[in-house]
């Protein structure tokens, strides 16, 4: 990518208006194409220390060439050409550039993402990002992004998810408990996000193989497996998609929240991996959402639904001890099921909020009615990772299909009624009296305030 060119600036701005000149050149082959794009990142690279120093810096530069007419006249063969440089070559700066470019270009078109993918990108990225993790922070955070981004947009093969090793997964739980106390990335947001994206596509796998499919057994979930195996020394992760799903509002990123949840709650192995305090934090939460969700969204309701389930099952809630507002519970399980007066926005209410509703009611020390069905050891089929414990013998339930294969367009906000339930900020930015955890179990959980407590 090195050019005979050299260049002399004296200030910043002389930089944004050398860039300028450089994506606007016109160029009517393919030759002068390949030109203009190694002098775009032959002169990024080259400054890149002394004027480009933070993310929105090497994002600006991104938007320059994208929004450029050499990239909206030959939009398809820049695009390849950057594909290709991101396979090809080795160089941390230069990657680092066509990974954000690539990144911003896949937001506003999709197209790029399937690209990327069919040309070998998920290998590459997964070379790259452990490689990256101890040579440039900016490139591995953009890495990142562009994994997730590419991943929760269409279907990853089997034959790439097979290419993930346990220790890939585990350098991603070691990297959100390392960076547990640093307060510039409170949620270690884009690591988080690459573990609730694989493991959705553990679960499509296992939920749909897909056509001409070769594998006899599920391909295993190894977000799970390494949280069954080793999930005391990973807590963080735990509490902070606590906190992640107390403040999203795209649907997408709730349902990768919810699947993760999901699996946690029906792995006898990992049914106490969260701390209690957090469990009751996290009852709130979900008691909130299930109220705040108008009648329209009644796929991510039953959602939350089959969530809850094996929450207040399965986990330490439901020894006596640790018994969290049975009666507001009941009361929001009564209105769900059509028995509540003051929740008009419900509407007719549906038979399967109806039957997941009382399913949930029915856990045994709610006590609405006795022997009730509890949840089993319902995600086998997506684990397959050969513990010795008992968990894991039950086949896929109808339930873990429907939570598996729920999945939303990215970007689509969940409809809301508003927050008549919100709680009062805690002091350190976060809402509804929820504190960063930092892993020791000990950090500052508030409990939200109940829309059934009543003032004295």
């Amino acid at each position: 990518m090195e050019l005979e060119v050299s260049y002399s600036l004296d200030n910043e701005q002389q930089f944004w208006d050398e860039l300028d000149d450089i994506v606007s050149a016109k160029c009517s082959t393919h030759e002068l194409i390949d030109n203009t794009l190694r002098s775009y990142l032959h002169f990024t690279t080259t400054y890149k220390g002394e004027y480009l120093h933070t993310d929105y810096d090497v994002a600006r530069c991104s938007y320059k060439l994208l929004e450029s007419p050499l990239f909206k006249t030959h939009t398809e063969y820049v695009r390849h050409q950057i594909v290709y440089c991101l396979l090809q070559d080795d160089s941390p700066d230069i990657l680092h550039f066509v990974t954000a470019f690539l990144l911003f270009d896949g937001k506003q078109d999709e197209t790029t993402f399937e690209v990327l993918s069919n040309e070998g990108g998920f290998p590459r990225l997964l070379e790259l990002l452990q490689v990256a993790q101890d040579q440039d922070a900016g490139l591995h955070r953009t890495l990142l992004q562009l994994f997730f981004e590419m991943s929760r947009i269409q279907r990853i093969r089997n034959q790439d998810l097979l290419l993930i090793e346990d220790d890939f997964v585990i350098r991603l739980f070691q990297l959100i408990e390392g960076l547990s106390d640093d307060v510039s990335d409170p949620y270690h947001y884009p690591v988080i996000r690459v573990l609730l994206v694989l493991n959705e596509q553990y679960m499509v796998s296992a939920h749909d193989p897909g056509p001409g499919t070769i594998y006899t057994s599920p391909i295993p979930n190894k977000v799970i497996k390494i949280l069954s195996q080793q999930g005391h020394a990973f807590k963080t992760f735990g509490e902070n998609i606590i906190l992640l799903l107390n403040r999203e509002s795209e649907i997408s990123l709730q349902l990768l929240i919810l699947k993760v949840l999901y699996l946690l709650f029906t792995t006898k192995v990992t049914y106490e991996y969260f701390y209690t305090n957090d469990l009751r934090v996290l009852v709130d939460v979900m008691l909130r959402n299930l109220l705040d969700l108008p009648f329209s969204a009644k796929a991510l309701r039953h959602t939350y639904l089959r969530v809850l389930h094996p929450l207040l099952a399965n986990t330490q809630l439901k020894h006596a001890e640790n018994h969290y507002k049975r009666e507001e519970i009941l009361k929001v399980l009564h209105m769900l099921v059509g028995g509540g007066a003051g929740l008009t926005h419900f509407g007719a209410i549906d038979e399967t909020t109806k039957r997941l509703g009382s399913r949930c009611a029915q856990v045994s020390w709610l006590g609405a009615v006795e022997n009730g069905n509890e949840n089993g050891d319902e995600s086998s089929k997506f684990l397959s990772i050969g513990l010795n414990s008992k968990a894991g013998e039950s086949s896929l339930s109808v339930v873990g299909d429907k939570v598996a294969a729920h999945i939303a367009k990215p970007g689509e906000q969940a409809p809301s009624l508003g927050n008549r339930f919100e709680g009062q900020s805690n002091g350190n930015g976060v809402d509804n009296g929820v504190s960063l955890k930092n892993g020791n179990g000990n950090g500052n959980v508030g409990v939200l305030t109940s829309p059934f407590e009543v003032e004295s």
